[in-house]
């Protein structure tokens, strides 16, 4: 690694997990460029990395105003992905198209290294994106670090990695251990309905009353209830979401949990990125 750190570009930023996953596996950061524009994640940010560089809006950002990027990360905007959205537009969607940004910036950029993370797709999707970066990606689920469940998708060119007969990349990235970590061992108090958190949307269900909780779990099951007595309910707090996900804690502190909730559904599963970050060590 070397000694002055590298540069890093972090494309649709949010709250920058991506910065606490380089902290976490001991990669040392020279210039951190975020580009993100929603105000809240910006405001987490910068209380928690005040050196990291703002940027703004991903379609104005060009590679001739930075220095050498050495690293280029993002997870484009999954909702037109997303199996939760009836419509499933994909790259044509609104808000996943700006993956198409992402592109742009890693051919303009020409990083040393490269991630993209998204959520599990159509096939069409998926090979539509593999075949934009000439990259197969790698599946990991953040439920072996944490206690929630994230199935996600990772193109990288980051160590381990393969080629198929056409030169295609194909990461090799193993499945990290098994922290055996649950839902229930992040608790502060009482007794999980569930070995894992399985909600969809982190901050379902806050400010609910007893009778909505337990009528929506009853119904869709897409909420994780907390049981604290035999008949009081609650979702998890702030602080368990952090914990839930490998955020340091506190890390979001100076918002409201729903706020909170929001940024922290939006982002990544630190340990599992921290995984593989770990393929750069000695490499940069």
């Amino acid at each position: 690694m070397s000694k002055k750190g590298i540069n890093v570009l972090s494309l649709f930023d949010g709250m920058s997990c991506g910065q606490i996953a380089l902290e976490k596996a001991g990669i040392k950061v020279n210039k951190y460029f975020a580009s993100e524009i929603k105000k809240h994640a910006i405001e987490v940010t910068q209380h928690n990395y005040p050196n990291t560089i703002q940027l703004g809006d991903v379609t104005k950002i060009k590679s001739k105003d930075l220095p050498k990027i050495d690293l280029l990360i993002g997870g484009s905007p999954c909702q037109d992905f997303s199996r939760a959205n009836k419509e499933r537009k994909g790259v044509e969607g609104t808000k996943s198209s700006l993956f198409f940004e992402y592109v742009r910036l890693l051919k303009e950029c020409k990083p040393t290294y490269f991630l993209l993370e998204n959520v599990i797709m159509s096939d069409y999707n998926y090979w539509f994106i593999c075949n934009e970066l000439d990259c197969e990606p790698v599946r990991l689920c953040g439920g072996l670090v944490s206690g929630a469940l994230r199935d996600r998708l990772y193109w990288t060119n980051i160590p381990p990695f393969s080629y198929d007969i056409t030169s295609r990349l194909i990461s090799q990235i193993t499945q990290p251990k098994d922290t055996l970590t649950t839902l229930q061992s992040v608790l502060d108090s009482g007794v999980a309905t569930k070995r894992k958190h399985t909600c969809l949307n982190t901050s379902s269900g806050v400010g609910g009353t007893q009778r909505y909780l337990k009528h929506r779990n009853a119904t869709t099951g897409m909420i994780t209830l907390i049981y604290e007595d035999d008949e009081t309910v609650r979702t998890v707090n702030q602080n368990e979401l952090e914990r839930l996900h490998n955020i340091p804690e506190g890390y979001t502190s100076i918002l409201n949990q729903k706020k909170a909730g929001d940024l922290i559904g939006d982002g990544w599963t630190v340990d599992i990125v921290k995984h593989i970050f770990k393929g750069i060590i000695g490499r940069v």
